[in-house]
């Protein structure tokens, strides 16, 4: 695996306070917006505090599916919620944190404490949570069938 990668994504503004995003590797596209609370003008579109927020979620995901597949951890369902706090802090505007709900569901033939681990473990590896200040609060769930 190489050590540096690439990701590239275009935006193109298409009126008033929306933009739709692409990429070249991507068949589909996404319709973002400025935030209902700074722009009365658009709503119940994507903007960029949900898809902050959702890149570390998805990061989330994607590193503990890394993690399991190696640690050789068997699960019927993964899912996570995640909130991110915007705070005005010295005349600016910050997300502050992100807390992560993971809720996991693993049989009863699998190690419970292996699971956490890895839950752990997966917020410290997640290449975007390494990339921000924005302090990141896991608060796993587990659950064994």
């Amino acid at each position: 695996m190489d050590n540096i990668h690439y990701y590239e994504v275009n935006l193109l503004w298409d009126s008033e306070t929306r933009g739709t995003l692409s990429s070249p590797v991507f068949p589909d596209k996404i319709e973002g917006a400025t935030p209902p609370e700074f722009s009365k003008v658009t709503k119940e579109k994507w903007t960029p505090e949900h898809l902050f927020v959702a890149a570390i979620s998805s990061c989330l995901m994607s590193t503990f599916l890394l993690g399991a597949e190696s640690s050789k951890i068997k699960f019927i369902r993964f899912e996570s919620n995640a909130i991110g706090t915007i705070e005005r802090i010295d005349g600016k505007f910050a997300l502050t944190e992100i807390t992560l709900k993971p809720n996991l569901v693993i049989r009863s033939t699998q190690n419970e404490s292996k699971a956490r681990r890895v839950l752990a473990m997966s917020e410290k590896a997640c290449a975007i949570a390494n990339s921000m200040k924005t302090k990141i609060i896991l608060e796993p769930f587990l659950t064994v069938q």
